[in-house]
């Protein structure tokens, strides 16, 4: 995530100022920060190293001063972080060569002065009401900012509380109006354990010695000699005093490292050459939309921690795969998986595939039992890639039976039930997954060697099956053909076939046809009767803008009555 992530704090005595910073060093990022010196185009280590810099005690080192960041005589306790001659905190990750560094102001001065008025405008007049809440604000030249502003509990300053802001700072607007849940949810929960840790501090303190009774019953003083009292007290007291943590930045800077990284793995570029496809239109309109009006991107759940992990060296880890709620199965890892639609070919029969993939490109359920859950999910995994996204429907497991309309693709644990219309229906195919009662080592390569599958339906299926059937099975059957290039080829299929089904949809709401006149299409669609039941049911994978596109327009060509 191209950003950077700050804690700022409002002081009555200076003012707003950053508190602590995390940003990101790609590779040998120093060299492109337009240094001043040649001394300013080391690596991240003399960076990191060098101590000449002249500023409050507790950035991280540098290699030159900047003459805009505040003087030691221009901030208190309660400006400071961490404690002079500190070289800040660094997290590097190896996979991507990026270094997340961590020190009290940007090093350079160009990112100082964008993080100075982002600062300066979170903790005065860009704040929600109530003065505590997340808000946006910002334009092209300064950079635009995520602040979320709030109280930390102090039983010695003014109102027994002190104003502190979180912001995050970036140039890419769209991609920070997007991140503003994923901002939301994770900012809002460092927020909370530092308001925590601060509460447990003020309730002793008040328990000890209370305050607010002791102010209540100071005596009267001149305005001078209260000023002077108050300057010689402990009044502006930094915020690790506040929380009683010595190690309260490093938390912050594995927060604030976890923040960026993390932000920065939700959402990734596509390159989309020509016009959108069918399933990318689809996956579009999955997109859901939040109740302040921003998309939700479709990601990868994040983990659940109560505290992110950012050492020295960061290793990115996938989360694991959440199934269906309230669904329970086996989830041995040792459970065997099919990893390609040639994969499951090979071990179902040639003849088998033949029936099952028939069946589900006309539209019928199919419903796969078996007692491994990651079996039963591989499975519907691979058999998903012969249809169109939007006539996807799937449940990957669950405890009880599911009906035709919620899903075409269903996983049941073995004991599961079924009712008596569906084994009676013509409509769907139910697949056993049996596993062998004791696995016996052997030699074969292929991990399904013990297992058997049994298919029941009541189907009976012409003898030839559709065009693009064929097809598919030719490309399975070529063995010169990688994966990747079959995936490649059921791509190129599907949209061949989906762009006939488009064709199909317009005539079809063009008026009434009769079949000779179907029939006539198909032939110039290079299309037989046999694909008719499946063309009908691709036709409910459309997307809803082409569908709303084709009937506005055949509406608006229809001649007046």
């Amino acid at each position: 995530m191209n950003a950077i992530i700050a804690l700022c704090h409002f002081c009555e005595l200076h003012g707003p100022s950053v508190l602590f910073h995390t940003q990101a060093f790609h590779s040998r990022e120093p060299q492109g920060l337009e240094a001043e010196s040649a001394e300013e185009s080391g690596s991240l280590a003399s960076f990191l190293s060098s101590g000449r810099r002249s500023r409050s005690q507790s950035a991280a080192s540098s290699t030159s001063s900047v003459s805009n960041t505040p003087k030691k005589s221009e901030t208190c306790q309660a400006c400071r972080s961490v404690p002079s001659g500190h070289p800040g905190f660094v997290s590097k990750d190896p996979d991507t060569k990026i270094s997340y560094v961590s020190s009290q102001y940007p090093e350079h001065p160009q990112l100082f002065s964008i993080v100075r008025q982002a600062c300066v405008r979170s903790l005065s007049c860009e704040v929600c009401p109530g003065r505590e809440g997340p808000i946006f604000f910002g334009d092209d030249h300064w950079g635009h900012v995520f602040s979320h502003t709030f109280f930390i509990k102090d039983s010695q300053a003014r109102g027994f509380q002190r104003w502190y802001s979180i912001i995050v700072v970036m140039m890419d607007k769209i991609y920070l109006i997007n991140s503003w849940p994923f901002l939301v949810k994770h900012i809002g929960e460092i927020i909370s354990k530092l308001q925590d840790k601060a509460i447990k501090v003020y309730d002793q303190e008040q328990n000890q010695c209370p305050e607010r009774a002791r102010r209540m019953n100071e005596s009267f003083m001149a305005p001078g000699d209260f000023f002077r009292r108050q300057r010689g007290g402990d009044h502006f007291r930094s915020l690790v005093t506040l929380t009683k943590d010595d190690g309260l930045f490093k938390w912050l800077h594995q927060w604030f490292v976890w923040v960026l990284k993390a932000g920065g793995n939700r959402m990734t570029e596509k390159l989309l050459e020509g016009p959108p496809t069918e399933d990318v239109l689809i996956d579009m309109e999955k997109q859901e939309e939040t109740e302040e009006g921003f998309i939700k991107i479709n990601t990868k759940p994040m983990p659940s921690t109560d505290q992110p992990t950012a050492t020295e060296e960061l290793r990115q880890t996938s989360p694991p795969e959440t199934g269906e709620a309230g669904a329970e199965g086996d989830t041995d890892s040792t459970a065997p998986v099919f990893t390609s639609l040639r994969h499951f070919r090979q071990v179902i029969g040639s003849q088998g595939f033949h029936s099952i993939a028939h069946h589900i490109l006309i539209g019928n359920q199919i419903i796969i039992r078996g007692e491994k859950r990651a079996t039963i999910e591989s499975i519907i995994n691979v058999l998903k890639s012969l249809l169109p996204m939007g006539c996807c429907r799937m449940v990957p497991y669950s405890a009880t039976y599911e009906d035709s309309w919620k899903c075409n693709f269903l996983g049941l644990p073995l004991v599961a039930q079924i009712p008596a219309h569906v084994m009676s229906s013509e409509y769907y195919v139910i697949i056993d997954v049996l596993s062998p009662a004791k696995v016996k080592q052997t030699s074969e390569p292929d991990v399904f060697f013990q297992y058997s599958f049994l298919m029941t339906t009541k189907a009976q299926l012409p003898e030839k099956g559709p065009a693009i059937l064929q097809k598919i099975e030719l490309a399975l059957e070529n063995e010169n053909l990688s994966s990747a290039v079959v995936d490649a080829c059921l791509v190129s299929l599907k949209e061949e076939w989906m762009n006939k089904v488009k064709v199909l949809f317009k005539f079809s709401r063009a008026g009434s046809r009769s079949r000779e006149d179907t029939l006539k299409l198909l032939q110039v669609l290079e299309a037989t009767e046999e694909d008719t039941q499946m063309l009908k049911f691709w036709m409910t994978g459309l997307s809803n803008q082409h569908r709303t596109h084709m009937l506005s327009s055949a509406i608006s060509t229809s001649p007046p009555i």
